[in-house]
């Protein structure tokens, strides 16, 4: 347990008295970072206000955030120990049959990329943000929840316009929100056919009831109450496996976070069961071992590299610790860095929020939907999870998830305390790009010197099963080798979203700065 809602003492690591007065946050949205804002302004912490922005996104960032999903919240009181909050969602403890369950695949269109995925009731696991949020809220917050979520309920009751980016994150999963006539009654244009386009106003008076409720009834009204009841009752009539008891047993779990040291920073991750945040521990581990600077090439080998050491520790099939142990093991770092310096030359839906506050509170909150199942639990505005029907979440296969146990998952919120005493609070949607979106801005922010906005903005490339994927905008020379390295490769004519949206926030002795991911729509607000 952490400490309760004392007020926090001054913060560490090099925090001088002109940040004292100001907070930062960055998150994928302008409104999701304006109630955040709003709440650091009323004399909220950062905890109160990555909450506030939490609520928010499901509101303005709605294929990316719902109460109907999980998510993390890796949270470093001032003064205090960091604790990590898993608010993933469960697998179910009864599994149905899979000719018993409503599970289709439809395809998000990224453009050059396609992706597949699975929805409709077989696909829900059991949602942990509305736990997740009381949770935080219970052993951190300071402001009442219903002053927490009062921004959100105002976006959700009279509406906020559609912007550009989220018009385009909806037209990429238009097969899914188009899917069912409840989802197409909440996200359909009132313009003429498809969903909601940039420059309509999108209403949930129904989600603005459901979190004003629950702010005033707190987590039993999900878990136990109404809208509990109605979940089940319609994973019973559709072909969904969660029944009451998978509500009712549903837990937060608090972790120490996962603590690496790279070249005199100290990073806190995601820890097990979590793959996301021991990929990016090892890729770092990786990076140092081999030695030299992390340039384009070497990034791409590294995260080659560390998706085959995941095959080999069993990350993801063996259990976590176990497989952790592994993938972290001395030997099989000192193989893999032996591996790339002999090499020849050539041979899913998240969002984030990061605030720090000017005590020195930091909160990193990785928040995912995945790109959700289609159905819309009666009378709430909020579309259920279908992180069953992610493969990068289930990496033994479908419908072979271990009853009742937490889902991994790619998401990785991390803080850095830097040995010039930043501190810094990062994370990243992508699905299966998280860990090489984050991978790639530690290593602009710590090695190579950017300032937050410059190291999240830098163009990125992905490598998985061999294959390139590669941003505009990097040297020819870097390009031209990249290319020869991976022939099996795809040159993308402009940064996006399918890299990720990696949000920094950041304070030291130069002041409060922050990067907002543009691939994903992201700003920053200084307080």
């Amino acid at each position: 347990m952490v400490a309760g809602k004392a007020e926090r003492g001054p913060g560490q690591g090099g925090l001088t008295e002109a940040i004292a007065s100001v907070g930062v946050v960055a998150a994928g949205h302008p409104a999701t970072a304006r109630a955040a804002a709003e709440v650091l302004a009323e004399g909220g912490n950062a905890f109160d206000a990555a909450l506030a922005a939490l609520a928010a996104a499901c509101v303005a960032e709605p294929v990316l955030a719902s109460l109907g999903g999980g998510g993390f919240l890796l949270a470093r009181p001032a003064g205090g120990e960091a604790v990590l909050y898993d608010f993933f969602v469960a697998a179910p403890r009864r599994p149905k049959p899979p000719g018993d369950i409503d599970f289709r695949a439809v395809h998000a269109d990224f453009g050059p990329a396609r992706q597949e995925f699975h929805i409709g009731l077989g696909s829900v696991a059991t949602p942990g943000v509305v736990a997740g949020m009381f949770a935080v809220h219970d052993d951190l917050g300071r402001l009442p929840m219903a002053r927490i979520v009062a921004p959100a309920v105002v976006f959700a009751r009279d509406g906020l316009p559609v912007d550009p980016v989220q018009a385009d994150i909806l037209q990429i999963v238009t097969a899914i929100f188009t899917a069912s006539p409840e989802s197409l009654a909440l996200y359909g244009s009132r313009r003429g056919p498809g969903l909601v386009r940039a420059g309509e106003r999108l209403s949930l008076p129904e989600l603005a009831a459901t979190l004003a409720a629950l702010a005033a009834a707190g987590p039993d009204l999900f878990y136990r109450g109404e809208i509990g009841a109605r979940l089940v009752t319609e994973n019973r009539m559709h072909g969904g496996h969660l029944e009451a008891e998978d509500l009712a047993e549903y837990r937060v779990v608090r972790r120490a976070p996962l603590g690496r040291r790279y070249r005199g920073h100290r990073i806190l991750t995601n820890p097990p069961p979590s793959l996301g945040g021991i990929l990016i521990a090892f890729a770092l581990a990786l990076i140092e071992a081999a030695g030299g600077d992390a340039e384009p090439l070497a990034l791409a080998r590294v995260i080659a590299a560390t998706e085959q050491a995941r095959i080999e520790a069993g990350l993801g099939v063996r259990p976590a610790e176990e497989a952790a142990a592994a993938m972290l093991d001395p030997a099989l770092l000192a193989l893999y860095a032996e591996r790339l310096a002999g090499r020849a030359e050539a041979p899913r839906g998240t969002t984030h929020i990061s605030v720090i506050d000017g005590a020195g509170n930091a909160a990193s909150l990785s928040l995912s939907n995945g790109e959700g199942s289609a159905v819309i639990v009666p009378g709430t505005g909020v579309m259920l999870n279908n992180m069953l029907g992610e493969d990068d979440v289930n990496p033994a296969g479908f419908h072979r998830w271990p009853p009742g146990e937490r889902l991994a998952s790619m998401m990785a919120p991390s803080l850095i305390e830097a040995a010039d005493g930043r501190l810094i609070a990062l994370g990243s949607g992508g699905s299966k790009r998280i860990r090489s979106a984050i991978l790639q801005v530690v290593v602009n922010l710590l090695d190579k010197g950017m300032a937050p906005a410059e190291a999240v903005a830098a163009s990125r490339l992905h490598v998985e099963g061999g294959h390139l994927d590669l941003e505009p905008g990097f040297p020819p020379a870097d390009r031209a080798a990249l290319i020869a390295a991976f022939p099996d490769h795809r040159l993308w004519p402009r940064p996006s979203m399918y890299f990720g949206g990696v949000q920094v926030a950041a304070v030291g002795t130069g002041g409060p700065a922050g990067g907002g991911d543009s691939r994903r729509g992201g700003v920053v607000e200084i307080v």
